[in-house]
């Protein structure tokens, strides 16, 4: 059995309410800032940088295939031991707050391209411009989340190097698809990716993340009724 199966195999119980809460929160936080914030005045941060960027309706794969790409990454970092996973989802926490606070502070879209009916990827694209109101955009959560995919592995000697490259060559992938689609401008791509390390630096090097393990345990302690691994 390779590492990387032994490393998905089974869930630690301790790490299953963090998985939980990392998406649930997630959800919470986007559709909460456009239900506050959906009719207040839209910033518009786009570039002439950004405006010579063409559309490119293929990009779509990538862009709607990374939440498998989600899903697997953090069900690895969720195998890590307890300290580790934890620092990565109080980083994880923190990165949706303060992406709440950037939606309601300084709420952004951008100009969306007018596409043709024809093609098989321009109706994918059409769906998802009917379904994804353009804002909630600074800084972009699917370079946020992506990038933690990457970070969240990075160095872990328990995961194959080739996968944790193959990470980082997806979550740029990913970054290049969100405004290849128009559905981010460049500012958003490198907000989300700093907002990424930085949340993930406090999340290592502050007590940042004990706060988190101590709510996550009382949580765990309720609802198993037992102790979390150590």
């Amino acid at each position: 059995m390779s590492r990387l199966h032994k490393n998905f195999v089974r869930i630690p119980r301790c790490s299953i309410i963090p998985l939980i809460m990392a998406f649930s929160f997630n959800m919470a936080v986007y559709a909460g800032a456009r239900i506050i914030a959906g009719n207040w005045h839209h910033y518009n941060i786009e570039t002439s940088l950004d405006r010579k960027i063409p559309f490119f309706a293929p990009a779509a794969a990538v862009y709607l295939g990374c939440y498998f790409f989600w899903a697997v990454n953090y069900i690895l970092i969720a195998r890590q031991e307890k300290r580790e996973a934890f620092q990565f989802f109080s980083a994880d926490f923190l990165s949706r707050i303060v992406c709440f606070i950037c939606y309601l502070v300084f709420p952004t879209t951008n100009t969306r391209p007018f596409v043709e009916p024809e093609g098989f990827w321009n109706q994918v694209m059409l769906l998802v411009y009917r379904t994804d109101a353009a804002d909630n955009l600074f800084p972009s959560i699917h370079c946020l989340v992506s990038w933690f995919c990457f970070i969240g592995l990075r160095g872990n000697s328990q995961i194959p190097r080739w996968y944790q490259r193959a990470s980082f060559f997806m979550a740029v992938l990913v970054c290049i698809s969100t405004v290849l689609t128009k559905q981010h401008v460049i500012a958003d791509v490198i907000g989300g990716v700093l907002l990424a390390e930085a949340c993930f630096w406090l999340g290592k090097h502050t007590a940042l993340f004990t706060v988190y393990e101590t709510v996550m345990d009382k949580i765990n302690s309720a609802l198993f009724k037992s102790s979390v691994r150590e």
